[in-house]
């Protein structure tokens, strides 16, 4: 079961759904052939409307990972390829899965510091920081340095999928990227929601972030509780 959303950053809760069992797909918690429960149990597991229910099912059989079968039910269909809004999204509960959220702990326009890898034209950058969640849990910060010449995006701009936002608001989609992985400590700048304290070792993920240009348009560093996560790269 997810656990609501509403927040003014969240997806259509319909959406919410369809992306949480995309996720449950790809990390092969839902199999090929396996039968879905009636649609009325299923929305009841979910805390919401038959009507909401259907609409995420669709979504799952536009991306064919769903065969509707009338007079015996819904069964997952997999594929190779998995494509999710969260795709690029790498952390995982260690169950598997998860349905993905942020918080915004702070957005502003800044000059690049010294010592980041090359990205973008300009000078300067809009630093978002967040407070990453999988099904309401607490297990990431990030902070994510967009180059101005991309665009500048604000705090009513930014949805919990903020490669949607760019897309939707900017008019640019992320089409590759490049992450490193190792161990770091926690910022300083971490909230108490996330319960890994400063200095303490964490999972580090740097990624490079590139549009439809030779250069990289954005560069980002995650720190992961992997107490609570698993970073998590599908080869298919």
């Amino acid at each position: 079961m997810i656990e609501r959303d509403n927040s003014p950053t969240s997806l259509p809760l319909y959406q919410q759904v369809s992306e949480f069992l995309i996720r449950e797909i790809a990390a092969g918690r839902l199999l090929n052939g396996q039968r879905l429960p009636p649609e009325r149990t299923l929305a009841g597991h979910h805390g919401i409307t038959v009507r909401t229910l259907r609409k995420a099912l669709l979504e799952l059989e536009q991306r064919g990972l769903l065969e509707r079968v009338q007079g015996s039910g819904n069964y997952i269909r997999t594929t190779s390829d998995v494509q999710s809004i969260y795709s690029l999204f790498r952390l995982e509960l260690h169950e598997g899965g998860g349905l993905p959220t942020a918080n915004i702990l702070d957005i502003r326009l800044l000059a690049k510091p010294d010592g980041f890898p090359a990205f973008g034209p300009a000078h300067d950058a809009t630093r978002i920081r967040r407070l990453r969640f999988l099904n309401q849990i607490a297990v990431a910060i990030e902070e994510i340095w967009l180059d101005r010449s991309s665009g500048v995006v604000t705090a009513e701009d930014v949805s919990d999928s903020l490669y949607r936002t760019y897309q939707n608001t900017l008019g640019f989609w992320i089409s590759r990227i490049s992450d490193k992985v190792r161990v770091a400590p926690v910022p300083d700048w971490g909230p108490p929601a996330f319960a890994m304290q400063a200095g303490t070792p964490s999972g580090f993920v740097e990624r490079l972030s590139w549009a439809q240009a030779e250069h990289p348009v954005e560069y980002s560093r995650t720190w992961f509780d992997p107490s609570r996560a698993n970073y998590v790269q599908r080869i298919s």
